[in-house]
């Protein structure tokens, strides 16, 4: 279940965001040891809201007739978020989204990756919605959530920790077309999950 949450974690880890972006910049200005500071916040919150996520659906693993609730609600959230990423790669808002402006140059970047992560709180409606589809599709157990959502964490820190590397010696990101085709792809990836989950038999 760890492997599966990590190999998960690095499908969505490559849909390039403001985050990810924030991590490379700082690299890039002020090293390796200063991003991987940032880095540590963002695992902090994300883990806080993966770990907040599976409690608010544990509770209600072992009740009777709810993995068709569990496979409705998965599927729309990851339906919301693919079609999201898609239509904000063409400059069309459809839900909110980070901004990173203003705070390349703090001095503190724990504390800057930690309020830039927590500034979207979407991100726990995300993992719930995730955790859920989860359940359905593969009967996962208490234990096995928590196993998963290890191995997506795991994925958090491996895969920003490899961009501040990269970006601690590259001077330039990738060029924005590319960027823009890993987006459309992850994206159209969680259309395709949430769609399969939806077509898929309790």
């Amino acid at each position: 279940m760890i492997f599966k949450g990590f190999n998960f974690g690095m499908v969505l880890q490559f849909a390039i965001g403001p985050v990810c972006i924030f991590i490379f910049q700082m690299a890039s200005l002020r090293g390796f040891y200063f991003a991987e500071t940032g880095v540590l916040g963002v695992v902090l919150i994300d883990g806080f809201f993966i770990l907040t996520a599976i409690l608010g659906i544990a509770s209600i693993i072992e009740k009777k007739n709810i993995k068709f609730s569990l496979k409705i609600f998965g599927s729309a959230i990851l339906f919301i978020f693919g079609f999201s990423t898609v239509l904000s790669q063409f400059n069309i808002s459809f839900l909110p989204s980070l901004s990173i402006q203003n705070i390349y140059y703090s001095n503190n970047l724990f504390s800057t990756a930690i309020i830039l992560t927590a500034s979207n709180p979407l991100t726990i409606i995300f993992w719930a919605g995730v955790f859920s589809a989860k359940i359905a599709e593969e009967d996962m157990k208490r234990k096995d959530i928590y196993l998963f959502g290890f191995g997506a964490l795991l994925s958090t820190m491996f895969f920003l920790t490899l961009i501040a590397l990269i970006g601690s010696f590259a001077k330039t990101f990738f060029a924005d077309n590319v960027i823009q085709i890993l987006n459309v792809t992850v994206g159209f990836l969680l259309i395709y999950f949430s769609v399969r989950m939806i077509l898929k038999k309790v």
